[in-house]
């Protein structure tokens, strides 16, 4: 199929794209790197009488690494986050994430905004930045707000993004230097949603986990912050008892659904086995 007729927008500043969204609240969809919005459209599940491409944005395409905290703009590519040393060097999970998204021709147009904007449960992104407690900024008509990741995500492509907002940027506090991080991902193949993944980050010191992060792709209808988890290593020796406790804390709070990956019980499983891999490889890279 081919998608049903839309008036196309190309805008230079945020102010603009925001004044069009506002100019056709309801009718407009803002296109990024339309890697989801472009098969729903030919499928006709999204109608838009108006497409607002943010692609010439300049300010929405620029990774900012400070002191404390690292902000990126939600143009920004899963190929920029996988080639930026700088990045990689602070945040190695963002690199390592990155490579497993679909292939290179995708990540080199997919955008980390219109990875994590959607609400889309099988998306990579949405996990990583619960994990990072990342902020999401958004702007609309009525100003600028951020929203915790951890609290963005409603159900199944609902989000607490108005139809008249634009997610613009990601903003997280830099991870503390020797932490330890990893994302284990299940999928059938290449290119493919996780059957089951997890992503998890620590920090040890002397012999003992002293902060811990788990989150879980595609084992809900939102991702997964896993707050039990991550308690259930804190204080620990990372020893096999405590990552039992932390795996079956997340397998609990998983609910994914029975399909083409396999039976939620098969699902549910196998994140047990994502998480306590997650945790023996960022337990490795810590120090």
């Amino acid at each position: 199929m081919i998608p049903g007729s839309f008036d196309y927008h190309r805008p230079s500043t945020i102010d603009e794209a925001i004044g069009l969204l506002a100019s056709h609240v309801g009718d407009a969809l803002i296109l990024a790197g339309g890697h989801s919005l472009i098969p729903m459209m030919k499928l006709r599940m999204a109608t838009p009488e108006h497409l607002i491409d943010i692609q010439d944005i300049y300010d929405l395409s620029a990774i900012s690494i400070g002191a404390d905290q690292i902000d990126i703009g939600a143009t920004v590519t899963q190929a920029q986050l996988i080639h930026s040393e700088e990045l990689a060097d602070c945040c190695p999970i963002l690199r390592e994430t990155s490579l497993q998204i679909a292939d290179p021709q995708i990540r080199n147009l997919g955008t980390i905004g219109g990875n994590v904007a959607n609400g889309d449960p099988g998306n990579d992104m949405p996990a990583i930045m619960q994990l990072l407690d990342a902020d999401y900024v958004l702007q609309g008509p009525d100003g600028t707000r951020t929203v915790k990741a951890r609290a963005y995500y409603e159900a199944a492509y609902f989000t607490a993004r108005s139809e008249n907002e634009i997610l613009t940027s990601i903003r997280f506090a830099k991870p503390a230097a020797g932490h330890g991080s990893s994302y284990h991902k299940q999928k059938r193949k290449i290119g493919d949603y996780a059957t089951a993944a997890a992503a998890v980050m620590l920090e040890v010191s002397n012999g003992s986990c002293t902060s811990a992060s788990i989150a879980m792709t595609n084992l809900a209808d939102t991702p997964l912050w896993a707050e039990a988890a991550a308690n259930a290593l804190i204080g620990s020796a990372l020893d096999a008892d405590a990552i039992a406790a932390a795996v079956a804390a997340a397998r609990a709070i998983t609910n994914p659904a029975s399909d083409g990956r396999g039976p939620a019980e098969y699902r549910t499983h196998l994140a047990g086995i994502m998480v306590k891999r997650a945790i023996e490889t960022a337990h490795a890279r810590a120090g």
